[in-house]
């Protein structure tokens, strides 16, 4: 099973080494992997070529966004499976990819999703928070429930049927992909209860109040649009953060 990984950059020589090296050592063999950078002016294109062995295309210009990247590298891609690396994000361990491929090719799914560490920006072996996801049922994005997106891997064929990320969302467009593919589309998914991702702190959504109060003003907007009662799944989706922060030193990981 080929799969296709995206990764989308800008100026992101200070962490998307860690990013690279986690891709060199996946186990998996049929990788493609497609970087999309919006015309870095420090060096990240050169910090690419120097360690990555396994960078199939990077398309780098210009573009409105992160999830402009992310459709171009949807755009271009060939494989049977899509998932998405962040440029301050890695693989939580070698295997990721094998264990994802063969979930997709043991299960009916059109998508799987595992859980994802939050880790220290100058130290990423300290833990922060966990995100652990649980199973999925429909019910639970009432509450605001969603799966971390840097964990959700689904076929490409459902990208084509479904489309890609509204530009309408600065911010919050993963959240609004995910209730069309889930809530309105239905698809079927499949649950991998590990750490699939490390995540270091300090991404766009939680950089200020400002940025976040634009966040919350975009997920009512996203609720609303798919008939979700919102003000109950914004507190939940605020809520459900807590135990993330109670349970990290009891995560048992696989």
């Amino acid at each position: 099973m080929r799969i296709s990984i995206i990764t989308a950059t800008f100026n992101s020589e200070k962490t998307i080494g860690d990013t690279l090296l986690s891709i060199e050592r996946q186990s998996h063999s049929d990788i493609e992997y497609i970087i999309i950078d919006g015309a870095s002016k420090d060096g990240t294109i050169h910090l690419i070529n120097k360690l990555s062995t396994k960078v199939s295309k990077i398309i780098s210009e210009p573009d409105k966004g992160i999830y402009d990247a992310l459709n171009k590298g949807i755009n271009i891609a060939t494989g049977e499976v899509i998932g998405f690396l962040h440029s301050d994000d890695f693989f939580a361990y070698d295997d990721v990819l094998k264990d994802i491929a063969e979930e997709f090719e043991t299960r009916n799914c059109d998508a799987i999703y595992g859980d994802l560490e939050y880790v220290s920006q100058h130290n990423v072996d300290k833990c922060l928070r966990v995100w652990k996801s649980g199973i999925f049922s429909r019910n639970k994005l009432l509450l605001g429930w969603m799966p971390p997106h840097p964990s959700f891997y689904m076929k490409h064929s459902c990208y084509i049927k479904y489309g890609c990320f509204s530009l309408d969302y600065d911010i919050a467009a993963d959240y609004d992909s995910i209730l069309r593919y889930l809530f309105k589309s239905k698809i079927i998914l499949s649950y991998i209860p590990k750490v699939l991702i490390k995540m270091r702190v300090g991404g766009l959504s939680n950089r200020s109040i400002k940025i976040m109060a634009k966040k919350s003003l975009e997920d009512i907007k996203i609720m609303k649009s798919n008939r979700i009662p919102w003000p109950l799944a914004l507190v939940g989706k605020n809520l459900s953060k807590i135990p993330q922060f109670i349970k990290k030193n009891h995560y048992v990981k696989s």
